[in-house]
Parts: C-alpha cells; sequence; structure tokens
C-alpha cells in the first residue's frame, strides 16, 4: 500500500477503533515498512494526521496517537445537541413520507445489533445511521459531513460507552422515542430528550473509572 490517501485512512480507521490506543507511538521506521512507503510522503500523512488531532508530534517523543481530549467531546455535544433540537423539531412538523419506515428500520436494525456477542462495533454504526439519517431528511447532510471532520474525540468516547450493552439497549429506546415524537407532532418533548440523549454520559465517571489512560 504506497497510496497517501488510503495509508491515511487506515491509520485514522484504526485509530478511531482504538486499535491504536490513546498515546500509542507511530514508529516513522515501523509505518515505512507497513506500509512499503518512503519517509518523507509518510510524513506528509502524519502532518496532516495531526492537523486533524489523530495524533500529536513531538519533537522528542515522536508521533503519539491523541489522548482523548473530554473539552472537545463537550464542544462537540453541544453543538450535535443544539442542532439536532432544531431537525427533530422541524422534522416533527414535516416528515418527508420515507422518513419514517427509513428510521424504523434503522432502529431494527440497531435491536439486531444489541443481540450480538460484538454488539458495540455494530450498534455503532447504525447509531450513526439513525442520527445521519435525521440530518439528511431534515436536508442538513452537509451539516452532518462537517460534524465528521471533527469528531475524532468524539467518536473514540462514545465507543468506549458503547461497551456497555445496558447502554446500547437505552440510546435504542432513546431512538424510539425520537421517533415517536417526530410522527406524534410532539415538539415539547424534543428539547429534554436531545438533551439528555447527548450529555447524560459527559459528567459520568465511568471513562476515568476504567479508561483514565486514554484521557487527555
Amino acid at each position: 500500500m504506497s497510496n497517501k490517501a488510503e495509508i491515511m485512512q487506515q491509520l485514522k480507521s484504526e485509530i478511531l477503533a482504538l486499535n491504536l490506543k490513546p498515546g500509542t507511538i507511530l514508529s516513522e521506521t515501523a509505518l515505512s515498512e507497513r506500509f512499503q512507503i518512503s519517509r518523507t510522503p509518510l510524513r506528509d500523512v502524519l502532518k496532516q494526521l495531526a492537523l486533524e488531532s489523530y495524533i500529536d508530534i513531538y519533537p522528542k517523543k515522536g508521533n503519539l496517537v491523541s489522548f482523548i481530549d473530554l473539552d472537545s467531546v463537550e464542544q462537540m455535544i453541544y453543538l450535535r445537541s443544539t442542532l439536532e433540537k432544531e431537525i427533530i423539531k422541524n422534522l416533527a412538523v414535516q416528515m418527508p413520507l420515507r422518513g419514517t419506515l427509513e428510521l424504523t428500520q434503522i432502529l431494527d436494525k440497531q435491536q439486531e445489533a444489541v443481540q450480538q456477542e460484538n454488539a458495540h462495533e455494530a450498534f455503532l454504526a447504525w447509531d450513526d445511521a439513525f442520527h445521519k439519517t435525521l440530518f439528511t431528511l431534515a436536508g442538513r447532510e452537509f451539516l452532518w459531513n462537517l460534524i465528521q471532520q471533527y469528531n475524532v474525540h468524539y467518536i473514540r468516547y462514545r465507543r468506549l460507552h458503547l461497551l456497555k450493552r445496558e447502554k446500547l439497549e437505552k440510546i435504542r429506546d432513546e431512538h424510539q422515542l425520537m421517533l415517536d415524537c417526530i410522527t406524534n407532532h410532539n415538539q415539547e418533548s424534543i428539547e429534554e430528550l436531545v438533551h439528555h440523549h447527548l450529555h447524560e454520559d459527559i459528567n459520568a465517571r465511568y471513562l476515568q473509572e476504567n479508561f483514565a489512560n486514554y484521557i487527555k
């Protein structure tokens, strides 16, 4: 593999999946041998990863996978909460005809994912699908794609919380409540529901107690 874009995507995927854990040293020598690429284009890849907060480059320590920045996570939660409250309110006024069916099918897939052995990985994909579909149905897919460019800390934060099976079931139930608000044209309950859905974990001690070495 010598294409810089492919190498970039591979490393991003491994970091987001926590296969490359926060604090892992990325040796230029090892990466050069692994991807069969010379140092100069490899350094271009690493510089871009640093610009997008996937890694931190230290003059003496080298290249380290970035630790999860909870301040960045909180900012992302605030942004998503603000946007999704308005998006769901708008959908509660007028939902495209295909919308209810699409969201119901995703909820069914989420329920299937909860029953799987490696539940959190499949569920995470369907969780993203549910929220992306809300943005798309509201004509705000551009905003969804924009958010994904700054999501490295938030995705890893979510992945760690989703290791708890009971958390998956709770999220799926809250998604169902969101859909019920939309189909019943119930705008009054949306503010509190979305706020709780996105903010609940940020003040919990779960990460500090179980993954303190992952956090900045």
